[in-house]
């Protein structure tokens, strides 16, 4: 996969998904319909407050990443943008329905439980169970020219496992019965920084050992 996002790219693409499959009418979008799609309070996760031109520069890097294309709006002088992120003619990038589905959720609110996907990307595209949610999470996590989401390592006190999407570089997967347990960077830094305090310590040690024992 060599498609890489930025959180802000993430979102603006997962509203025009969103925007295409529930108001396919409104579809494309104006900078200010976008703009109110990206602040939205409702189906989103951080909820953000960009203005105008927040929003334009993200569309214009997008652009330049050819995953976002600016047209005119019939008899109207108003920009109007979709995306060309997945299932256009312009890339080789192709989700079913449910992929899709799971994907734009992940883009708008983060990682997310199966349980939890089941009941938000079905406003997108419908989901039997659970079960059927795992699977599309399954396939998206072994396509091969994916991943596109990781499973990742169960919080404290939860019944079920996160996943989150692979275009803003990697997730940490959830490790498996025989993976050996590996210290996280702000433990290592913690270790370093006492190693270094006891390493001092013992020079100097040795320094005033040193003077007491010279002529």
């Amino acid at each position: 996969m060599v498609i890489e996002l930025t959180f802000h790219e993430t979102r603006v693409i997962g509203c025009l998904i969103e925007k295409e499959i529930t108001t396919p009418e409104q579809y494309p979008l104006s900078l200010n319909a976008l703009t109110s799609a990206c602040n939205q309070k409702s189906n989103r996760d951080p909820v953000v407050d960009l203005d105008e031109g927040e929003v334009r520069q993200v569309v214009d890097g997008l652009i330049r990443k050819h995953q976002v294309t600016e047209h005119g709006g019939f008899g109207s002088r108003v920009a109007k943008y979709q995306h060309r992120f997945c299932n256009t003619n312009y890339g080789s990038l192709k989700f079913s329905p449910q992929e899709l589905a799971v994907v734009c959720e992940l883009f708008l609110r983060g990682p997310q439980t199966p349980g939890e996907l089941r009941s938000r990307a079905s406003r997108l595209c419908p989901f039997g169970d659970v079960t059927e949610v795992e699977s599309v999470l399954t396939a998206l996590a072994t396509r091969e020219d994916g991943p596109f989401v990781a499973r990742l390592p169960r919080e404290p006190g939860k019944r079920e496992s996160r996943y989150a999407h692979m275009f803003s570089g990697e997730a940490a997967r959830e490790p498996e019965a025989d993976d050996a347990p590996a210290p996280a960077p702000a433990r290592i830094d913690r270790i370093e920084q006492r190693i270094a305090a006891l390493e001092a310590e013992v020079a100097e040690l040795k320094e005033l050992l040193a003077a007491r024992s010279g002529p």
